[in-house]
């Protein structure tokens, strides 16, 4: 009883001496905690992050009961897990920080040409017909619409275009046998910015196995940039569309309408509020 006594006599002394501060800080570290978990989960970085909790258990229970060779192999595991861990996890390191890079502000005023909600509904129609005219006829396509996370490094894989989006300019270029038909389109705001462009492909082993290179490659681009990726099958000629990791398949031409003004009209109003707002 007098144990008991003690425990909540000391546990309402720390309550007593707990300050504002205190409370943000604690507030701030477990929203970090809990940023880093949601960006981590269903991903192998998260297997890896339960494998790091239990030897920094079994590295404390092998001190405590004084295990002291196991607790030299766990230490120094550690040490090098931690390096170790920098290395392997380079690209989900990379994602993370694009990833805080994304947030929504902006302190030195350069957000890129502006884009007219009429100039978005045009391209977004000019591409869903271009998509739904390739899946028709079979005829497979990726297209990538850039977003936040600008994807320089893999315009410049491809072959420059610097054109206004249009159904007859993206049909063309998925022609069977033509130039820049193999690989991918990355548009820009309202221009297809380049053709023929090579992609990172996904390691997820999650993946259905009758999805071949295209898609792999529409999920791969997607987990390392907020882009959107489009998908017409060669084999089927279903729609698909890929963002931050996921496959949705098999999309109808309405619904992919509504995806691509819901996700793409955030950016085109982000820009305006930036322009006219208080960062101007």
């Amino acid at each position: 009883m007098l144990d008991i006594n003690s425990f909540f006599s000391g546990f309402v002394d720390i309550i007593s001496r707990i300050t504002i501060n205190d409370v943000v800080d604690i507030s701030i570290v477990a929203y970090i905690f809990y940023k880093i978990f949601m960006f981590i989960k269903d991903t192998r970085a998260e297997q890896v992050l339960k494998g790091i909790l239990f030897l920094l258990v079994a590295t404390q229970l092998s001190e405590t009961f004084k295990l002291h060779t196991l607790y030299w192999i766990l230490v120094k595991s550690l040490e090098i897990g931690v390096l170790a861990a920098v290395i392997i996890f380079q690209p989900e390191l990379r994602a993370g920080l694009e990833h805080i890079g994304r947030a929504k502000f902006n302190f030195f005023g350069k957000n890129g040409p502006s884009v007219s909600e009429d100039s978005l509904n045009n391209t977004i129609e000019e591409i869903v017909e271009a998509l739904y005219s390739l899946s028709r006829q079979k005829i497979g396509a990726l297209i990538i619409m850039e977003r936040q996370t600008k994807i320089g490094e893999i315009i410049n894989t491809g072959t420059s275009i610097d054109g206004q989006v249009s159904r007859q300019l993206l049909i063309n270029i998925f022609i069977p046998n033509t130039p820049l038909h193999d690989g991918a389109v990355v548009v820009r705001d309202s221009q297809v910015k380049a053709a023929a462009c090579f992609l990172p492909l996904t390691e997820s082993k999650d993946l259905s196995k009758d999805l071949g290179t295209r898609h792999r490659a529409a999920i791969g681009v997607s987990e390392v940039s907020d882009c959107i990726s489009l998908i017409v099958s060669e084999e089927t000629g279903d729609v698909s569309i890929a963002k931050a990791g996921k496959l949705y398949r098999n999309i109808s031409k309405d619904r992919m309408t509504n995806i691509l003004r819901s996700n793409l009209k955030s950016k085109s109003e982000e820009k305006s509020f930036f322009k006219g707002g208080i960062f101007r």
